[in-house]
């Protein structure tokens, strides 16, 4: 049974949840993304002034991801090279891991569910540059904060997920739906209070919060192709899932919005694997056991 006194409000499970500021640095970083007229320079600031984030983001740009055939020792120069999005999308990732707990509670495990956003984030990102959309950026920042609220809502609320979770699983119904049903909000609206608290991007919130809209993003058309693609994104498996409930919808929704066919989703989610194998070690995550396209060939029976 809940501790909290029937509703359950998201603001009294927030509330009591406590959770820790985000690191300043990060927050400056993600404020001046949004400005235009910003250079390497000024971007280098507030990495600077946060020793613990200057060294990772040095890490991070020496390694053989990028391949650089010299060591960058200037974070400036890291940022030239690199690109703004890149560092900042790396300095969030960093800071949101920081700060969000890790409840016991079942099969779940803080870096399955980082491996599950990575592969959301880079998905939504190389959908968005198939589509040639501008932002193809903030679809990777949008999808990779698009479940942070979880662990949370698991370490506050464990008896009612442990409720929510056996029905999803019995029944094949979408989480954010038996959320709405229980709760009257789901982990995409709690996701986005805990962005703006932060003070993140409006338009980060916004893409965190209507992730679970599928259909209502598609009828908006083109529009609302960006949010689409992170709403898509939320439809693939997570690391423990032996079922996939949300196949169909993900192929009906990718069909709709890009006019392509099976075969065309399916190399994109191959693409996203192999993304995944070379950007895991960077942030420090095994590479899932069973990838996305090994997961759609089984389950659709190919």
């Amino acid at each position: 049974m809940s501790t909290f006194a029937e509703p359950i409000t998201l603001d009294s499970v927030l509330t009591s949840a406590q959770l820790p500021a985000l690191p300043q640095s990060a927050i400056a970083l993600l404020q001046l993304s949004q400005q235009g007229d910003k250079g390497p320079a000024d971007f280098a600031k507030p990495i600077e002034a946060d020793a613990g984030l200057m060294g990772q983001v040095l890490r991070f740009v020496n390694s053989s991801y990028f391949g650089f055939s010299r060591e960058i020792g200037s974070i400036q120069q890291a940022i030239t090279l690199v690109g703004v999005r890149s560092i900042t999308n790396f300095a969030l990732w960093s800071a949101v891991f920081s700060v969000i707990p890790n409840p016991k509670f079942g099969r779940f495990d803080l870096k399955g569910l980082w491996q599950d956003s990575l592969r959301r984030a880079l998905f939504a990102r190389r959908l968005g540059k198939e589509l040639k959309l501008p932002e193809a950026e903030d679809l990777f920042a949008g999808a990779l904060l698009q479940d942070m609220a979880l662990p949370l809502l698991l370490k506050q609320l464990p008896d009612d997920y442990e409720r929510l979770i056996a029905r999803r699983e019995a029944e094949g119904m979408r989480l954010s739906l038996l959320e709405r049903e229980a709760f009257g909000w789901d982990h995409a609206e709690a996701a986005a209070v805990l962005a703006r608290n932060w003070k993140l991007p409006e338009s980060f919130a916004e893409l965190i919060q209507n992730h679970t809209h599928l259909e209502r993003l598609l009828a908006a058309g083109t529009a609302a192709q960006g949010p689409v693609c992170v709403a898509l994104a939320s439809l693939l498996p997570s690391t423990v899932d032996q079922a996939w409930p949300e196949r169909a919808m993900l192929l009906d929704g990718f069909e709709r919005l890009s006019g392509e066919s099976e075969a065309s989703l399916l190399g994109l989610l191959e693409e996203t694997d192999a993304a995944a194998v070379e950007f895991a070690p960077l942030l420090k995550l095994p590479t899932p056991k069973r990838s996305l396209a090994e997961h759609w060939r089984t389950a659709g029976d190919l």
